[in-house]
């Protein structure tokens, strides 16, 4: 071989790295772009059945069936924010009037309360702060970039949901945008094959996230009945945020568990921890449970089994890998991506055993 053609060899395949590398630079500087995309494909995915059900029962025009479904989409999320805004001004007057010695005792007699009770060593809850490495090493001058913090977070949310609507609506109006932007990336003659595999990805992960709006529906419904019958303070907003954790898979329930019980505490501060506190925990925790095991032995088989097509322990080991490689965002996430995984693997791979043992029920 010449020592032009070497040259010429290495200097591609440096080109080729160089390409990559600015390529994955530049989708790490548009990762908020991707995001928008990304969020307004779900709810294309979540409201095209709804979009299809205005247009064919109710005969409204496309246009107006997507206008609907956006407005609802906007309803939802102004929803939420008039839920969660009352509650942080009514916390935020209430940390204003609170009488810090008073909050002192009550902290303290809780903390002897426990300590009585599970016979431990006694341990100052009020002291323990004092010697944490946060209460020394706080500086009062950060307050005002904490506020520059939480102005910069509104004016991002607002460019996002105006972002993640705009991108949506033009996805529920034309069905097929997605699918030619896609084609582009196919191989002449090969574009028949990229059709199906994107019409049944998109089958199965709107049947995913449609039933995974449903369980998250159901136990927001089921939480908030459990926190209002025993009397917990803002029982909407917990069972939201509760609802909202099962999100992430078999960790989200746990943290949601915790959760709940460090409100039904916070909610009875001062009160006696042996004849209020620890049965009242305890009843709201074997409703919790109750929650669950609907969740788990009807909710999320009735997903899995019928959306995704794949066995519950086929999803826990993906599940349990995303989790290890990618952290709590590939738990997310893995379910969807490993749905697309297995339809192109079914249409490029079929000849293998493993993958058609995979996927016999696609």
């Amino acid at each position: 071989m010449k020592a032009a053609e070497i040259a010429n060899g290495i200097l591609r395949a440096l080109g080729i790295i160089l390409g990559i590398c600015l390529l994955l630079f530049f989708l790490y500087e548009i990762q908020s772009v991707i995001v928008y995309v990304a969020v307004a494909g779900v709810i294309a995915l979540i409201g095209r059945p709804v979009v299809i059900f205005f247009r064919q029962k109710l005969h409204l025009p496309n246009q107006i069936a997507v206008i609907l479904v956006l407005t609802l989409v906007l309803a939802i999320f102004i929803g939420i924010i008039f839920v969660f805004v009352p509650i942080v001004i009514e916390q935020s007057r209430y940390l204003g009037q609170i009488d810090i010695e008073a909050f002192k005792s009550d902290l303290n007699d809780l903390n002897d309360q426990i300590n009585n009770y599970l016979g431990v060593e006694e341990i100052n809850i009020i002291e323990g702060l004092k010697r944490s490495e946060f209460v020394r090493n706080f500086d009062i001058s950060l307050i005002p970039q904490f506020l520059n913090n939480v102005f910069g977070i509104l004016g991002a949310t607002m460019v996002a949901v105006f972002s993640i609507l705009f991108i949506s609506f033009f996805f529920l109006k034309d069905s097929k945008l997605m699918l030619h932007s896609i084609l582009v990336f196919a191989n002449h003659g090969e574009e028949q094959k990229f059709q199906r595999v994107f019409t049944k990805i998109k089958l199965l992960l709107s049947r995913y996230f449609v039933g995974l709006t449903v369980q998250i529906s159901v136990l927001f419904i089921l939480y908030a009945i459990l926190l209002s019958v025993f009397e917990i303070n803002n029982p909407i907003a917990i069972a939201f945020i509760c609802a909202f954790l099962n999100l992430v898979p078999y960790l989200g329930p746990l943290l949601a568990g915790i959760l709940m019980a460090l409100f039904v505490i916070s909610s009875h501060l001062g009160a006696d921890f042996s004849t209020i506190i620890i049965p009242k925990l305890i009843y709201v925790m074997l409703g919790y449970g109750f929650c669950q095991m609907i969740d788990n032995f009807i909710s999320q088989p009735m997903i899995f089994g019928a959306s995704v097509r794949s066995h519950p322990l086929e999803i826990f080991l993906v599940i349990l890998i995303a989790g290890l490689l990618f952290g709590i965002a590939g738990m997310v996430v893995a379910v969807p991506f490993y749905t697309a995984l297995k339809v192109i693997a079914k249409e490029s791979l079929s000849e293998y055993k493993i993958v058609k043992r995979l996927t016999r029920d696609l």
